[in-house]
């Protein structure tokens, strides 16, 4: 993050005893990152965060590889998937590869258990539903069309108000998601020209620390697998904490789009960055207002990128039959582009209603199961003429 969140009682310098009004010491951590050379916060504890009962390895399948994927231009309904379970167990991998893997899930259930990404940091996208995101650092509500930007390493859950249809699209990065550096000063404030800033950046709420001993079953993933740890004590207990290193959200609507004389490339519409992918979004804007523009984007040929689109709400001027939650795989060495007469038909108009999230990776996607089970056959014939 750019800048620096203090909140509760921490002592007056760094690693110094720090008591409790019976004399105990409060039980400092220092959630770093890049070794000790990059972000950090420090976090104040009741208990040690290091107190585990036992641990036990286990698997969830998020699906397995489709191994005889070809290159071609892929378009699948995630809203098929009926499948349910917990914020965590529900998660479907659909396309991944070393630097970052995508998931989608139907969250069905409830769950008082916690959850940790030991190797990866997460954005959680909600596509649909309210609740409220809870953690170490404290709490904070959300609302549909939130990205939640989650360090690894970090201790959560997530609670819906109700599961009538709670949808999320996960995008879970190697490497730290951060802002991209274009957007910042030297510093870390963020640009006159950034399209959007501090203010459009929620914290969270430190809540009253939470002091109770029992049984209290962490599930941690690490790469491709889980386990289990039951912690002796509840891991809400901060008292404090301050830092540049916590979860935080930030709404689709907050964005600011560019607009220009004539088409753009979607690199204007950069959102977040991470070592060999970018994440951008596409909101409602107006188009281009040179007299002759334009609006639908020209055919093209990433050849240094796989193009991944999940679209969210809208009218999409480049294509019939999308719906929400559909999403599309444009791999690098094959090119794409509008339907055909959705060139024609965008000339003249003035704006575009449309919402869709945008991963653009370095490294080509590996696909699974899931993503193979609910593809729509024919995509790749679709711009054929009839």
């Amino acid at each position: 993050m750019p800048f620096y969140v203090r909140q509760g009682k921490i002592p007056s310098k760094r690693h110094i005893t720090f008591k409790k009004d019976n004399g105990d010491l409060y039980r400092e951590e220092l959630h770093s990152t890049h070794g000790f050379s990059n972000m950090y916060s420090n976090k104040y504890h009741h208990n040690m965060p290091t107190k585990v009962v036992k641990v036990a390895p286990y698997t969830i399948d998020h699906g397995e590889q489709w191994l005889d994927k070809i290159l071609q231009n892929y378009k699948v309904h995630t809203a098929q998937i009926t499948d349910g379970g917990n914020f965590f167990s529900a998660r479907k991998k659909h396309l991944y590869n070393a630097d970052v893997s995508v998931y989608t899930a139907k969250v069905t259930e409830d769950t008082e258990d916690f959850y940790r990404n030991a190797y990866a940091d997460e954005v959680v996208f909600v596509h649909q539903g309210t609740g409220t995101f809870f953690s170490e650092f404290g709490t904070l509500r959300i609302k549909k069309w939130d990205y939640l930007v989650i360090p690894k390493g970090m201790t959560y859950q997530l609670k819906f108000d109700n599961f009538e249809d709670v949808r999320l699209f996960v995008i879970e990065s190697a490497t730290m998601i951060t802002i991209p550096k274009h957007y910042r000063t030297a510093t870390g404030q963020l640009l006159e020209m950034s399209p959007y800033c501090e203010r459009d950046i929620r914290t969270p709420t430190l809540q009253e620390a939470i002091v109770e001993k029992g049984n209290f079953d962490l599930h941690i993933k690490y790469g491709n697998q889980y386990q289990k740890t039951t912690l002796e004590w509840h891991p809400f207990d901060l008292v404090g904490w301050d830092g540049a290193c916590y979860p935080w959200a930030f709404n689709i609507d907050d964005y600011a789009p560019l607009v220009g004389k004539i088409h753009i490339p979607p690199s204007a519409h950069l959102v977040f960055t991470a070592n060999n992918f970018v994440i951008c979004n596409f909101v409602p804007r107006l188009y281009d207002f040179h007299p002759e523009s334009i609006p639908a984007p020209y055919y093209h040929s990433n050849v240094d990128s796989d193009e991944v689109l999940y679209y969210v709400h809208g009218d999409f001027m480049s294509r019939t039959g999308i719906q929400a939650g559909s999403m599309t795989l444009h791999p690098k060495g094959v090119p794409h582009g509008p339907q055909p007469g959705k060139t024609e038909v965008s000339i003249g108009k003035k704006e575009t209603y449309e919402y869709a999230v945008m991963i653009d990776t370095f490294n080509p996607l590996k696909a699974t199961n899931h993503f193979k089970d609910c593809m729509e056959e024919g995509y790749n014939q679709s711009w054929l003429e009839n």
